[in-house]
Formats: structure tokens, C-alpha cells, sequence
């Protein structure tokens, strides 16, 4: 998922992103953005990469941008962090598979989850599932903090319902809804840099799993660290943002401030 701010429509982490996520809101011809994976901090323009990086087997490709963001500069080669997945790769579109419990705490998957935070940081952007750096195994990290917060307008950061939560990372999540109420807000995606569409998301959700230490975990969420759990819990479902999106929404970063179509729902709780 991204993270987005008015000045640079990238979700912080806040891609999550998001997973990802910038936003439009409120009055009818003015937008709020949304961060997301998911997502950017500060950067206004999308770029991603596509070479890939292996572990052990398995490859992986890394990029620049968050949850919500999508937004970033090529980075830099010798950092050696896998890149971030553009959506067409399979792998973006395939179910993920659980890691084993015995190989949590193996120094491959330790290495997977470290490099999964510093690629997301580095976009930066607010989540990252393991699908996006090419390793279809059901591993998410989100974390959204008080200076991503900052870069974003209060009004958005109140109708988003945006708090700042410290660094999570979910093995083997599983979500499911807690309540029936929504909300409606862009987001966007480091695998799909340069775009952003409204999605319907819950408004309430439960998460549970396994941290990195192999213990059980259940997380509740409401607002916006909801949404980004859920756009980053798709993702090890082998599904990405557009595949939800309001399609008459869907639109360049650059576009991010027109008016929606006629007939759009508005942006903000349902």
C-alpha cells in the first residue's frame, strides 16, 4: 500500500498505500487523498522496478513506492533489496502460500521480512506483501507513523479516521470483517505506480496470525489501518486494488484532484 499526501498524492505509511493509499473527499468538485502499500512518504511521482532479486530459489523484484504511494525514485542498485512486482507478474495474481510454523524462524524468512520492511520504508509506503517483491508466501508488513501523518491535510486525516500504529508484521494472516459499515476513499499501489481508484472497504476488521517470532497475534482495526490490512490481505489472495475499484474512478496521479463522474459515490464513510 501507499502513502499519500495532498502535495505529493502518496499514501504514507499510511503504497497499505493499501494498501495504498491517497484521497479524495467532501465537497463534490475537491478530493481528499488517501494514503496506502500502501505507499510513498513524500515523493509526487510514481516509479517502480521490475528486476528481481532471489532467495535462495525463490526470485523477487524490488521498486520504490508505498501501499498508497506508488510514488519514488529508482533506487539504488547497490542496496541490493529486491524489487517491487508490477501487477501482470503471476505472482500478483495467485494465491500466496502459508509459511510452514517450524520456518519462521529460519534466517530466510527473517531475511524475507526485513528486507519486505526496508523496501516499504524505503518507498516509502505504509504496507507490503511478500507477493510484491515476488515470493508468493503469505507474509504482510504495515506500520503508518505520526510524521507520515503530518504530511497529510487534517481534514483527510480525520474523515480517513487515520492513526499512526507502530511497525506490524503478519505471517499467515486472516482477516474478517467486525462490523458492516464502509468507506469509500482512493488508494493506490507500488505494483501499480501512477494510478489511484475509489475502493469500498470495511470499516472494522480483525487480523490474526503469527508475528516474527512464530507467536499468535490478533489485531483489531477500524479506519484507516483497516483498510490498509485489507489491501495487503488481498494481495495473498492473488488480488490488487483495480480488481475492487470503482472503475469510472480509476485515474492518473495527476488526475487525482478532478471531479469524480457523475453518478460516483462520494468520498467518506457509506
Amino acid at each position: 500500500m501507499e502513502t499519500i499526501h495532498r502535495s505529493t498524492l502518496r499514501l504514507l505509511p499510511i503504497s497499505l498505500s493499501a494498501l495504498c493509499l491517497t484521497r479524495p473527499t467532501a465537497p463534490e468538485s475537491k478530493r481528499i487523498r488517501l494514503p496506502i502499500s500502501i505507499p510513498g512518504i513524500l515523493n509526487p511521482k510514481p516509479a517502480f522496478l521490475t528486476s528481481r532479486k532471489s532467495y535462495s530459489s525463490a526470485p523477487s523484484p524490488v521498486a520504490k513506492a508505498g501501499w498508497f504511494l506508488g510514488l519514488g525514485e529508482k533506487k539504488n542498485k547497490s542496496l541490493s533489496l529486491p524489487d517491487i512486482v508490477k501487477a501482470g507478474d503471476p505472482v500478483l495474481h495467485e494465491p500466496a502460500r502459508d509459511v510452514e510454523l517450524g520456518d519462521i524462524g529460519s534466517e530466510r524468512i527473517q531475511k524475507i521480512i526485513d528486507d519486505m520492511v526496508k523496501v516499504m520504508r524505503k518507498a516509502p509506503g505504509v504496507g507490503l506483501a511478500a507477493p510484491q517483491i515476488g515470493l508468493p508466501l503469505r507474509i504482510i508488513v504495515l506500520e503508518d507513523t505520526k510524521e507520515y501523518i503530518s504530511y497529510a491535510p487534517k481534514d483527510e486525516i480525520k474523515v480517513q479516521q487515520r492513526r499512526p500504529f507502530d511497525l506490524l508484521v503478519i505471517i499467515n494472516p486472516k482477516l474478517q470483517k467486525k462490523s458492516n459499515r464502509t468507506a469509500v476513499f482512493f488508494e493506490g499501489c507500488l505494483s501499480v505506480d501512477g494510478f489511484r481508484a475509489v475502493v469500498e472497504r470495511y470499516l472494522d476488521v480483525e487480523v490474526s496470525g503469527f508475528d516474527r517470532s512464530g507467536q499468535p497475534i490478533k489485531i483489531n482495526a477500524s479506519g484507516w489501518q483497516a483498510r490498509i490490512l485489507q489491501h495487503e490481505c488481498d494481495h495473498l489472495e492473488g488480488t490488487i486494488y483495480v480488481d475492487k475499484m470503482l472503475p469510472r474512478t480509476f485515474r492518473t496521479v495527476e488526475n487525482l484532484d478532478l471531479p469524480l463522474a457523475e453518478g460516483c459515490p462520494k468520498l467518506g464513510s457509506c
